[in-house]
C-alpha cells in the first residue's frame, strides 16, 4: 500500500488531502470538495503542469515575451518543453495570443504569447 500526502489546488481552500493506492484501488480522504478527490487521482496517476515563461524577441521594444502552454502538459515533459522555449525566438511585433511554437517538444501543445510586443 502506498500513501501520498498532497495540498489540494483545485480551489482556494487547499485543503490536505491523503491519497491511498492498493493496486488498481485508490482512495482519496481530506477533500471538502469534488475537485480534490479528482486532482489527487490525476496528480497521482497522470501529473500535468501548466508551463510559463519567456522567448526573445528580435527588434521587439522589449526583449522577451511571457509565453504560457494553452494547455497542460505532462509533468515528464517539462525539461524538453523548455529546452525548445528557450531555443526559440520570435521577431517582433507579437500579439497577445498569438501561438510562437506549434506542437512544442511533440506534447501537441501550443505555447502562446501572454502580452503584445510592438516592434522598434
Amino acid at each position: 500500500m502506498e500513501v501520498r500526502n498532497l495540498i489540494c489546488i483545485g480551489c482556494p481552500l487547499g485543503c490536505p488531502v491523503t491519497v491511498t493506492m492498493e493496486g488498481e484501488d485508490i482512495q482519496v480522504t481530506g477533500n471538502t470538495c469534488p475537485r480534490g478527490a479528482d486532482y489527487a487521482r490525476k496528480e497521482v496517476l497522470s501529473p500535468t503542469r501548466i508551463v510559463t515563461s519567456s522567448i526573445r524577441v528580435n527588434d521587439g521594444v522589449i526583449a522577451r515575451v511571457s509565453v504560457k502552454t494553452k494547455n497542460d502538459i505532462p509533468k515528464s515533459k517539462i525539461f524538453e518543453v523548455m529546452d525548445e522555449i528557450r531555443n526559440t525566438r520570435v521577431d517582433a511585433p507579437v500579439t497577445m495570443g498569438q501561438v510562437l511554437i506549434n506542437d512544442c517538444a511533440g506534447t501537441g501543445v501550443e505555447i502562446i504569447a501572454t502580452k503584445s510586443v510592438e516592434r522598434v
